[in-house]
């Protein structure tokens, strides 16, 4: 389980609440730190769709790899409408959610957009995914896999 996010409800593209404990458990997480008025996060986001879907909705198996959002908008519409008109079909902390303060501290986190891969622990495999995924491609996510010490099903 993604021990940081233990004890809080995610939200799908639906805007039902996930329990982080089952969407989570043995996976890859990316956290992506991302707001809709900052022009390299619309810049990127289509480019994490893609990677997103081709590791999750398009392989088989399905890879190991979930994405959390935290957002930086100025709020809740902001965010919603982000997410629903650019993000993937992955997951997001509520705008509400203070949580998301402590999360910036905890990845140092200065400027959008930033994608932190983390280990089940929350321990950070990279904290530059997004410079990975436009230099490698699919490629980055064997090395993360390889680094998060999970059991592994993903065949590349």
């Amino acid at each position: 389980m993604v021990e940081v996010f233990s004890g809080r409800t995610l939200l799908n593209k639906d805007g039902d609440f996930v329990d982080p404990e089952e969407a989570l458990r043995n996976k890859v997480v990316g956290i992506y730190f991302s707001a809709g008025w900052c022009p390299p996060c619309r810049d990127f986001t289509p480019i994490l769709c893609d990677f997103y879907t081709e590791l999750v909705e398009e392989a088989e198996p399905p890879a190991q790899f979930e994405i959390v959002f935290i957002s930086s908008d100025k709020s809740t519409d902001d965010m919603v409408e982000y997410y629903h008109d650019m993000h993937g079909d992955w997951l997001a902390l509520p705008w509400t959610d203070e949580y998301k303060h402590e999360l910036k501290q905890r990845y140092k986190i200065t400027a959008v957009p930033k994608l932190v891969i983390v280990k089940e622990n929350g321990d950070v495999i990279t904290d530059k995914g997004r410079k990975q995924i436009r230099d490698r491609g699919l490629a980055c996510f064997r090395a993360w896999l390889d680094a998060a010490e999970i059991f592994q099903n993903f065949k590349a």
